[in-house]
């Protein structure tokens, strides 16, 4: 019998067997708990590394979460709102699955005023020049900033919490 391995809200590391109960199977979906391997690494696949894919192509092939089909079921919708807009998941399971639907394709990328040189305030001691956002950032700024330096996915970070994201990025 086929087993993976999840690390749950404790962040225990659990065999399960396969296929996983629905509930499970839910919690999964949604990011409330993670597939991890054995020794409690993030789940990588089983398949080799691919290589890069072209430009064009669907959204898997460019490494984002694909939007779910309308009729799709509600723990799909929250496992896309937490990949692509790095919404915690339980944030996103309060929605209603028509506010999911109504969630742009892309996070809206927040807009910053151009400030002049002589207004520019002072970075917060807390930030770094390459980026790095300030800790009481939200965890999507987190997730975008952890992803840029190359150390995971974004489906991977949006699996951590905000505070775990900090510590990654130390």
């Amino acid at each position: 019998m086929a087993s993976i391995h999840v690390r749950g809200e404790g962040g225990q590391v659990i065999k399960m067997d396969l296929p996983l109960p629905e509930p499970i199977q839910d919690r999964l979906t949604k990011g409330l708990i993670r597939r991890v391997n054995a020794d409690g690494s993030p789940y990588l696949g089983d398949a080799p590394t691919p290589a890069p894919a072209a430009p064009q192509g669907s959204a898997l092939t460019q490494g984002r979460t694909p939007r779910p089909a309308v009729n799709a079921r509600k723990a799909e919708w929250v496992g896309w709102a937490v990949g692509v807009h790095g919404m915690d998941p339980e944030d996103a399971d309060a929605l209603s699955k028509a506010d999911l639907i109504e969630l742009p394709e892309e996070p809206r990328q927040p807009v910053v005023p151009e400030l002049p040189s002589a207004l520019t305030p002072e970075p917060p001691a807390t930030a770094r020049a390459e980026g790095r956002p300030d800790e009481d950032a939200d965890k999507a700024e987190w997730i975008a900033y952890v992803v840029a330096q190359g150390q995971m996915s974004a489906e991977d970070a949006a699996n951590l919490t905000r505070d775990d994201l900090i510590d990654l990025a130390q």
